[in-house]
């Protein structure tokens, strides 16, 4: 008996039933079991690595969590065995090489390689769909290029305007577009910097502070719908189901949302977030081999409309010297504490 049997020799199979899409999940979630638990597996983390995916563009990120938490039951009631059979069965023959992608997504490390430890089981998810060896590693190629176009992309946007502050003769940034001034909160001394790009400005340091607002203009149109579902639900579904899949986890593969919080006595209404993002971090540590890592770190959003705009401003803790984390709620009420003091500095205009 060889170590993936209980995935692709299992004589049983599910009797739910899965569409297309939903067996394209199914493959994700098998893989992501296969070498641990069904409790090890994060299924918000897993939820965001599948909204990037085409043929989820129709979903909200909601619809794709309650996908992945009932595959996850069907897989802890009946086994991984039958859950990954009726997947196979429920793939469309155009769909079949998006199944093998979102195994191949899963299984990538922090190196964006296939860890040797995984390549036997990916070697088998091959056999299992009839993939040939030329088009499995053209899709393993298409999937790490794409992460690394997005990881080049993330790095260039965070170096095209970036502007090293070297005194503070201007003590007080203006958004470009007028609709906002705010002190600069960090020191020159301590590697003080401003990363500044369309609608978007972040202030970092070296000794890890990040505040960082993101701003777009609210139209008008938006406005039915916020009447429609009401603040609340129309701040967590910009922050929660857009801003933190596109921004974080496509970044940050392992990023997940630990916290939220509605707050409605706050700035009119604002909803908040805290993110667990391991290596994750705006600042690294150098390691013994001169490789630098990114620091593990918590990061806050908060998310609100003031005037014509739509704010999403954020701050990180990060965990530096072996630090580590006080208990979630402490770290998510510091964070958001943080992030008020930094928004009651802000003019809005």
């Amino acid at each position: 008996m060889t170590k993936y049997d209980k995935v692709f020799n299992s004589p049983k199979t599910s009797e739910e039933s899965l569409s297309p899409e939903e067996a394209v999940a199914a493959i994700a979630t098998v893989t992501a079991i296969a070498d641990s638990s069904i409790e090890d597996v994060d299924a918000e983390s897993l939820a965001g690595i599948l909204w990037e995916f085409e043929v989820f563009e129709e979903y909200s990120e909601d619809e794709i969590a309650e996908i992945v938490d009932r595959l996850l039951a069907i897989a802890e009631e009946e086994g991984i065995g039958p859950l990954f059979n009726v997947a196979k069965v429920s793939l469309s023959d155009e769909l079949v090489l998006d199944g093998f992608a979102a195994g191949v997504i899963v299984l990538l490390d922090e190196e964006l390689a296939i860890p040797k430890s995984k390549q036997p089981y990916l070697k088998k998810l091959q056999a299992a769909l009839e993939l040939e060896d030329e088009e499995a590693e053209e899709i393993i190629k298409e999937v790490i290029a794409a992460f690394k176009e997005a990881e080049e992309e993330y790095a260039d946007d965070d170096e095209d305007e970036t502007v090293v502050i070297e005194d503070f003769s201007e003590q007080t940034y203006q958004s470009p577009l007028g609709n906002f001034t705010v002190p600069i909160p960090v020191d020159p001394q301590q590697g003080g910097r401003i990363q500044s790009q369309e609608g978007v400005v972040g202030f970092s340091d070296d000794i890890g502070t990040l505040l960082r607002i993101d701003y777009y203009p609210f139209p008008l149109e938006q406005l039915e719908e916020l009447e429609s579902v009401g603040q609340e639900e129309y701040l967590q579904t910009i922050l929660v189901d857009k801003y933190v899949p596109q921004a974080i986890f496509v970044n940050v593969p392992d990023a997940s949302v630990e916290y939220t919080e509605y707050l409605a006595d706050t700035l009119r209404g604002a909803y908040y977030v805290l993110i667990d993002m391991p290596k994750g971090s705006t600042i690294s540590k150098q390691e013994n081999n001169g490789t630098a890592i990114r620091l593990d770190a918590y990061r806050g959003l908060l998310s609100f409309i003031s005037g014509e705009f739509l704010y999403i401003v954020s701050s990180q803790h990060s965990f530096i010297n072996g630090e580590t984390p006080d208990s979630l709620e402490e770290e998510a009420e510091d964070i958001k504490e943080s992030i008020l003091e930094f928004v009651e500095t802000i003019e809005f205009t």
